[in-house]
C-alpha cells in the first residue's frame, strides 16, 4: 500500500471546511466549557472538566491529522490525455453475476467512505476500475472471491 495521501479537489475543499469550523466555532466551545468546569472548583474531583479536557485533546488531534493531511496530500487533477477512470471520476459498473449497478466516485483513502459512494482507489474495486472506460469488463478478487464488473459509465467531476 502506498504512503501517498491523494485527494480530490473536492476532498481538499472538505477537509479545509472541517478545519475551519474545529479551529473556530468548536474550540472557542470547549475553551468556554474548560473555563466553566474550572469556575466550579476542585479540578480533582471536577468530571466537567475532565470531559472539557479530553474533549480538547480530541479536537487538538484531529486538527493535528487534517493539518498533517493537507500537508503531505497531494491534489490529483486528471491528465488532459488520460484514457478512462481516474481519481475522482464519477464511475457506474455493473456486477455481472447479480445485476447490481453501483455508482461511486473515486477517491484517495482519507476520503474513502463506501456508504457515501466514495471509493478507495486503493481498494480492489477501485483500484480496478483505474484507467476503465464504458464497456470494459473487469474481475476483482474480493475478499468474497472473484467478483465480475462492466463499466457502464466514466464521468470527470475535476
Amino acid at each position: 500500500m502506498s504512503h501517498d495521501i491523494f485527494l480530490t479537489s473536492a476532498g481538499k475543499a472538505k477537509l479545509l471546511e472541517e478545519l475551519e469550523e474545529l479551529t473556530g466555532p468548536k474550540r472557542r466551545a470547549v475553551v468556554e466549557a474548560i473555563r466553566e468546569a474550572r469556575s466550579h472548583g476542585d479540578l480533582k474531583e471536577n468530571a466537567a472538566y475532565h470531559e472539557a479536557k479530553l474533549n480538547q485533546s480530541r479536537l487538538e488531534s484531529r486538527i493535528n491529522e487534517i493539518n498533517h493531511i493537507l500537508d503531505i496530500g497531494r491534489s490529483i487533477e486528471r491528465p488532459e490525455d488520460m484514457e478512462g477512470a481516474h481519481l475522482g471520476s464519477l464511475v457506474t459498473y455493473v456486477d455481472l453475476d447479480s445485476g447490481k449497478e453501483t455508482t461511486v466516485t473515486l477517491v484517495g483513502q482519507f476520503e474513502a467512505n463506501p456508504r457515501e459512494g466514495l471509493l478507495s482507489i486503493e481498494s480492489p474495486v477501485g483500484s480496478a476500475l483505474i484507467g476503465r472506460d464504458a464497456g470494459d469488463r473487469i474481475e476483482v478478487e474480493v475478499p468474497a472471491g472473484i467478483r465480475r464488473y462492466e463499466v457502464k459509465s466514466v464521468s470527470f467531476e475535476q
